[in-house]
């Protein structure tokens, strides 16, 4: 019968149903990725804060590079996400000219989307299949094979973990949380001491904290 059934094609209608409901299916499961993601980012955030303490550097490098990577796939998944709508919405505009037409019309945007979307790991498989069927409905044209984009820049990288390191810093020695420069200057800011009598404890604490940074920074 092949794909279609026996006329070389399900009803139009069924057809753009059946794909807004797999697309938002998958916008569903791109959702929990993104939350499964942050979760992780918040436990190597707290990783790489006792890391600064304890002043091992390799260990703060790693768990930067790891906050990194993982900011940048939640940002190509709501990127994604994005290109999900852009095909729902195209979706809905195919059902307002089967209605009149009763056939599906080719789609650039649909095309242009569906080519993103296949680069994204997570729905790679689900999102070739869709196109195949795509193709045969005659909604976009064959699509040209394209690498995905795995590889990281490295020197892109090594930059972004060593400005996440130094937010930290910045934190741990500033008490400033949240509102950190992207770098932290050579002339670190002094923690004041929270009373006269305390004054003394806390020049230790500082120059404790400093030590740890040198440390991290050589």
């Amino acid at each position: 019968m092949g794909l279609f059934g026996k006329s070389h094609g399900k009803d139009p209608k069924e057809q753009v149903d059946e794909w807004t409901r797999n697309l938002r299916k998958e916008g569903r499961q791109l959702d929990r990725q993104i939350r499964g993601i942050q979760r992780e980012e918040q436990k190597a955030k707290r990783s790489l804060k006792e890391a600064a303490k304890k002043g091992d550097k390799d260990v703060c490098v790693i768990l930067a590079k790891e906050l990194v990577r993982s900011r940048k796939a939640v940002n190509r998944i709501y990127a994604s996400k994005a290109q999900i709508n852009s095909v729902v919405m195209s979706m809905k505009s195919q059902l307002a000219i089967i209605k009149i037409s009763g056939t599906i019309e080719k789609s650039t945007e649909v095309m242009n989307s569906m080519q993103a979307l296949v680069k994204l790991p997570e729905i790679n498989a689900t999102m070739q299949a869709m196109s195949k069927e795509m193709m045969k409905a005659g909604i976009i044209e064959e699509m040209l094979e394209d690498t995905m984009e795995s590889l990281d820049d490295q020197e892109e990288l090594e930059e972004e973990a060593q400005e996440e390191v130094d937010k930290i810093l910045f934190e741990l020695t500033a008490g400033a949380l949240g509102n950190a420069p992207a770098k932290v200057t050579d002339s670190l800011p002094v923690l004041e001491p929270q009373a006269a009598a305390a004054e003394a404890e806390g020049e230790d604490d500082v120059e404790d904290m400093k030590a740890r940074l040198e440390a991290l920074r050589s």
